[in-house]
């Protein structure tokens, strides 16, 4: 899974990702300082890994992960090329969701694009240009699909009409909803998104107080859409300390602390409408991340392509059935194992063995 961070120049983009990513993308005060994408791959926190490890002891243990791309800042005019935004719209395109951040903290340091806060003008200023560039995608497949129609198929007929309903849509400054031909044409303005307000230290400690916060959370839920409060200068600040250490500095803050990456990634799987599957073969335990609803010889091939195409069946038990067990083979005795077929949806927390013809 990927996730783009996206939004005006100097909103602090690199900064919370060097902060999830534990990187060293760079960061200074003047616009376009990151041109190429800069792309980190973190481990997944996973209570339920964890204690499948404590009760299986394993050689290994290894977590799923989530690739964030820190893309350069857009500004108005991007969908036209400005400030090289053909290129970074281009890089959009590829995630799978977008972290918007939106810039929420006021510094003499660092100087404002538009040279005065205003969350919602920013928001709206990338909306725009994502539409912009969504439109013009929208206009050249619908000249391509004007001459198909000429063969007299009904699927052109249907895909001329949708066309017609998203150009309406983007017209409107409406987001469409994914269908399977805006993942085809990867309109900008289709992906799932999440608001990241960027703050600085004082503002997180009551983000409901900060100006612009409320009008910009009802912007949000308007469009279905959800607002995470980060204060991505201090996560990066706190980036070397332990866990108890964060929870000391974030209570004598009057916080529970709540690592951001671990809150972006919640979210993000609930966005896309992902689940974690476990596999238990050999020395090592893993976890694996896969889209709801998908059958057991595709979550097999999530494992290895040739386990897909020799799927024979998948032993498969439930997380909590496996830790009341203790065992994989103890839960097999008591009868909490399960034999499924290639019809099998599988369930967020499954733990599978997977048989197959090599």
């Amino acid at each position: 899974m990927d996730i783009g961070i996206v939004g005006l120049p100097n909103v602090g983009k690199s900064t919370l990702f060097n902060a999830l990513a534990n990187a060293n993308a760079e960061v200074a005060s003047y616009p376009f300082c990151t041109i190429n994408p800069q792309i980190g791959r973190v481990a997944v926190a996973d209570e339920r890994l964890q204690k499948l490890g404590e009760l299986l002891k394993p050689e290994k243990l290894t977590p799923s992960s989530i690739q964030f791309i820190d893309i350069a800042g857009l500004v108005k005019g991007a969908s036209q090329g400005e400030g090289l935004g053909n290129q970074f719209l281009g890089h959009i395109r590829e995630v799978d969701a977008i972290a918007h951040v939106v810039r929420f903290f006021a510094s003499e340091n660092v100087a404002h694009v538009d040279g005065k806060l205003n969350p919602l003008s920013d928001v709206g200023v990338i909306e725009t240009e994502l539409a912009l560039a969504d439109l013009e995608t929208v206009e050249k497949r619908k000249e391509k699909t004007l001459r198909q129609l000429k063969t007299g198929k009904p699927e052109y007929k249907e895909e001329l009409a949708e066309l017609e309903r998203l150009r309406e849509l983007l017209g409107q400054g409406i987001k469409p909803k994914e269908t399977p031909l805006t993942s085809q044409l990867q309109l900008l303005s289709a992906k799932p998104c999440i608001y990241i307000a960027n703050m600085d230290e004082n503002q997180i400690i009551k983000p409901e107080a900060v100006p612009f916060y409320s009008e910009f959370v009802a912007y949000a839920a308007e469009n279905k859409t959800q607002v995470i409060p980060i204060c991505a200068d201090l996560e990066r600040g706190l980036i070397e300390l332990s866990a108890e250490e964060k929870n000391e500095y974030f209570q004598a803050l009057g916080l529970s602390y709540q690592s951001s990456l671990d809150l972006l990634i919640a979210k993000s799987y609930d966005l896309l409408d992902l689940i974690t599957f476990y596999t238990v073969k050999g020395p090592e335990t893993r976890a694996w991340t896969i889209k709801r609803g998908t059958k057991a010889p595709q979550a097999a091939g999530k494992v290895h392509s040739d386990m897909e195409e020799g799927f024979i069946k998948a032993e498969v038990v439930a997380f909590n059935a496996l830790l009341e067990a203790g065992s994989f083979n103890q839960a097999k005795e008591i009868g909490s194992v399960r034999i499924e077929g290639k019809d099998y949806t599988i369930q967020d927390g499954d733990v599978v063995l997977f048989r197959f013809r090599a």
